[in-house]
């Protein structure tokens, strides 16, 4: 997801897409230990889309508290 597409959510879709997206990481990890991936890079966007999420998140929190 870009980041124009994350600050177009509200911050209440923000926190259940972070969830989602946690949870399709845990499956992803769990798909690999069993048997391993094809493409070890979903893991890794998969946790930079969490990361930029999450700072999203925090820059709307501080903007509505100000």
């Amino acid at each position: 997801m870009k980041a124009t597409e994350i600050r177009e959510l509200s911050i209440n879709d923000l926190r259940e897409r972070i969830e989602t997206e946690k949870a399709n990481l845990v499956h992803l990890r769990m798909n690999h230990a069993i048997s391993p991936l094809d493409d070890l890079s979903q893991i890794k966007k998969a946790k930079t889309n969490i990361a930029r999420m999450i700072t999203i998140l925090s820059q709307m929190e501080n903007k509505k508290d100000n």
